[in-house]
């Protein structure tokens, strides 16, 4: 049995990946902030829920420990949780929105990785996915074709530039564990008031796609349902 955590797990793309990763055969934990909704997206799914605040270092230490005396290993990580950040004028932004917005985005990946890599580490093929975005890449914010290109947020976008390097350079780093980033496209969520034109399935294509790999799967890549993205 593959053992799987996901963060954001409550609603959504994480909420739809885990519904797919159990329908393969994994065991999934739910991973979410609020106890209530996290909770309920478990019993919903037939799955386990773990409390996890991925901007809390005590949290996520609490997690990680949980999974540790229950599982006792996790063989994917599912780095989903994630902030679009204020819709507000570039010229209103301030550097508290900034810290905001990367303490979901981008420090939140490096506290839950670090809490998890000695779980990763019990495991045979252990994965690490996480949600990034084709906003966050250069190739296609600059392509007037792309819908990437139509959305200037520069909080948002910038976070999730951060997170791809992040994850090709732990990749690097740690060629014990395969890390790759998924980016779901321009899906139907919340973060769009649903006004994606792909539906929230398609979204997780790329992320289920990583999760699923073998031995002899890839890492350090940035990848869509279509394959690797220009970045």
């Amino acid at each position: 049995m593959t053992t799987t955590f996901i963060t954001g797990a409550n609603k959504s793309l994480g909420y739809e990946t885990a519904r797919r990763l159990i329908a393969a055969g994994h065991d999934v934990i739910v991973g979410a902030r609020d106890p209530q909704r996290g909770q309920a997206a478990a019993d919903a799914l037939g799955a386990r829920f773990v409390r996890i605040d991925v901007t809390d270092e005590a949290s996520v230490q609490a997690a990680a420990d949980d999974v540790a005396a229950h599982e006792g290993t996790v063989d994917v990580l599912v780095n989903n949780a994630g902030v679009p950040g204020p819709h507000a004028p570039a010229d209103e932004l301030t550097a508290a929105d900034a810290l905001a917005v990367y303490d979901v985005n981008v420090f939140g990946i490096v506290r839950v990785t670090r809490a998890f890599l000695p779980l990763l580490r019990r495991s045979a093929n252990p994965v690490v996915v996480n949600v990034t975005s084709g906003m966050g890449s250069f190739a296609l914010t600059h392509d007037p074709a792309a819908d990437e290109s139509q959305f200037p947020m520069p909080l948002y976008t910038s976070s999730k530039s951060a997170v791809t390097m992040l994850t090709t350079q732990y990749a690097k780093a740690l060629p014990e564990v395969k890390f790759n980033a998924a980016d779901p496209g321009y899906t139907a969520t919340d973060f769009n008031a649903h006004g994606g034109h792909q539906t929230v399935a398609e979204g997780t294509d790329a992320i289920v796609e990583l999760a699923t790999i073998g031995e002899d799967g890839p890492t350090g890549q940035f990848r869509n349902r279509y394959g690797v993205v220009p970045w």
